[in-house]
Parts: C-alpha cells; sequence; structure tokens
C-alpha cells in the first residue's frame, strides 16, 4: 500500500516484495522509483563505489531471449554490490522436463533473495510470487507489462520535460502484442500525461480507450502536439497472421523519418525500446540524431533497475526481521 498524503511516501516506508507490473502502483510510489533512480544516477556520475545490497543474492531467470534487459538487470545488481546468478532455459533442467515453479524453488534453495524472471507466459512472475518467498521482479512477461521499461521510458522523459503535466507522449506502433505499452500507459497516465497510441486498427486493442488514452490511427494528425514519441517495435514474433499490407506500408504510415521530424515540435523527444528495426519504426537519421533519447534510455535503465532492486531488497531485509 501506498502511503497516505499525511505520511508521504520514503524508502523506509516502501511495503511491496514484488515488482509485477506498474498497473497497481500508485503515483507516489512510481515517483519513488524515479527519484530513487535520480539518486542513483547521481552518485554513479560522481563514482562512488556503492555497497547497498552487499550480502543479497539476485538470480536473472530469463526463459525468454535477452541481450539488453538480462545485462542490465546483472550489471544494476552488481554496481550494487549484490552476487548474481544468471540463467537460460537452454541448456537447463526445463529443458529435461522440470517444471518452471521447480526451478525457481531449486534457485531459492540456494540462498537467492530476489528473482528477476522474463516468461514468455503473461502472468508468470506473478505465479512465481505465491511460491516463493524471495522477491520477484517482473523483466517482461508475454504481452503483460514490462515494467522497468515503462520506468526508464518514464524517467527518461521527466529528465527532459520536467513535469508531465500539460504533456502528451504518443506511443506508435504494435500496441496489441507491446508489453511495453502497457507499462507505458499505466506509468504515463498516473503521472498526469496525456497519452496517444497511434496504429493501424489491427494493432490497436479493442477497449483500449478504458485505460485512460486517446486513440490515433494516422500518425500525421497527432505529430505537432506530441511533446514525447515512444516508437514501439513491431512484435513479429508474437503476431499470428498479417495485420498490414506490407512492412514499406507500415514504414510509410507510422514510420519515425526526418519528414515527420521536422514538422514535429522542434524539441520532440524520440524514444524507441530497443532493439529498433531501422528503416521500419525510425529511419537512421533520426534514431541517430539530436531528439533522439535512444541510447539515454539505455543508460537510464540501469539506474532505474539499481532503484527497483534496492527497494525490494530492503522490503525482503524488513520482512526476514520480523521473522
Amino acid at each position: 500500500m501506498a502511503a497516505t498524503n499525511s505520511e508521504p511516501l520514503t524508502i523506509e516506508r516502501w511495503q511491496r516484495r514484488h515488482l509485477l507490473g506498474l498497473q497497481d502502483l500508485q503515483r507516489d510510489e512510481i515517483e519513488l522509483i524515479l527519484d530513487h533512480a535520480a539518486e542513483f544516477k547521481k552518485l554513479q556520475q560522481s563514482r562512488v563505489k556503492l555497497d547497498h545490497l552487499r550480502g543479497v543474492v539476485v538470480a536473472n531467470l530469463f526463459f525468454e531471449p535477452s541481450t539488453r534487459t538480462r545485462t542490465s538487470f546483472s550489471l544494476a545488481a552488481k554496481r550494487l554490490g549484490a552476487d548474481t546468478v544468471d540463467f537460460t532455459a537452454s541448456g537447463s533442467s526445463v529443458s529435461k522436463g522440470e517444471t518452471f515453479i521447480d526451478t525457481a524453488l531449486t534457485i531459492e534453495a540456494m540462498g537467492v533473495d530476489l528473482v528477476v524472471i522474463r516468461h514468455s507466459s503473461p502472468g508468470a512472475p506473478e505465479m512465481l510470487s505465491r511460491h516463493v518467498k524471495c522477491g520477484i521482479l517482473n523483466a517482461g512477461d508475454g504481452t503483460h507489462e514490462h515494467p522497468t521499461q515503462g520506468l526508464l521510458d518514464a524517467f527518461t522523459m521527466r529528465e527532459k520535460l520536467g513535469s508531465f503535466e500539460g504533456k502528451t507522449v504518443t506511443l506508435v506502433g504494435d500496441i496489441k502484442h507491446s508489453r511495453v505499452a502497457r507499462s507505458n500507459i499505466w506509468a504515463l497516465t498516473k503521472l498526469g500525461a496525456k497519452v496517444i497510441v497511434c496504429g493501424p486498427a489491427t494493432l490497436i486493442p479493442p477497449g483500449v480507450e478504458r485505460l485512460g488514452v486517446t486513440v490515433a490511427h494516422r500518425f500525421d494528425d497527432v505529430l505537432q502536439e506530441s511533446d514525447a514519441i515512444n516508437l514501439l517495435r513491431v512484435q513479429f514474433e508474437r503476431q499470428r497472421g498479417a495485420f498490414f499490407p506490407s512492412i514499406a506500408e507500415y514504414a510509410h504510415l507510422f514510420g519515425m523519418n526526418g519528414d515527420r521530424l521536422r514538422r514535429a515540435k522542434p524539441n520532440v523527444l524520440i524514444l524507441a525500446p530497443g532493439p529498433i528495426n531501422r528503416g521500419v519504426e525510425i529511419t537512421p537519421d533520426v534514431a541517430d540524431g539530436p531528439n533522439s533519447q535512444i541510447l539515454q534510455q539505455v543508460s537510464n535503465g540501469l539506474f532505474v533497475r539499481m532503484a527497483c532492486l534496492h527497494l525490494l531488497a530492503r522490503r525482503q531485509q524488513q520482512l526476514q526481521e520480523a521473522r
């Protein structure tokens, strides 16, 4: 539970054992994570050696391929002084028939305090949280959520925009299959931004307006009101069927290129969760241009994940001391 208005939320008052998604978080909880990430960013820039997680063991359980997220979590844990265990499904006992839960219980029995998990099935982290005593941090579950990506996107935008009040953020692309879109929507709407989701009708889930967003099907119609544009990768690996005639047509209608950038606000922020498909969601000149925040997102992801790991580790320590 978040603190009341009369009791501001602080690191000491953080009460969550797990971070399974952003849907259930309150605004002050999201802001606490972002503020804590900003503190870690300052400390890292001053090259202060950190030992916040000394003695803590973090296991990275990745049942889906990942490079950026897994590396970022591993580095975040090590920057805080934690020991890490990296697990991948291929070559493990999972490939021999061991269940997902038994694998996690086995790893927990080795003295793991926090588990970072990525899984292709929506709800897998939540299910795991009901079977283990360690803290669970969702690193992406199917098409459900990717909370730390939503947080690092919000962190990156907040650094440039300041407050989200009166600001418009447009999410462009494959909203239907994107866990990043869902986490962005939950974070940004709670922080006060107007959120537009834009893409082909076939890639916009029915009823998405109930999440508090505006729907657009023409990218050019919303260019000039957007303070930030987050270009979501087309999730070819999650699609079952053809959702648009061709990649070339998608790029023509929804790709961010130099012409669209010239017609957008001069200081519009361009974001894209990696990996990016150059020439599809975004052209190289925009991806590498001055409005691009793509590499800043990668850098900021480290600090956001440090903040999340630290908060969950503190909560685990509190619970252990109370037993």
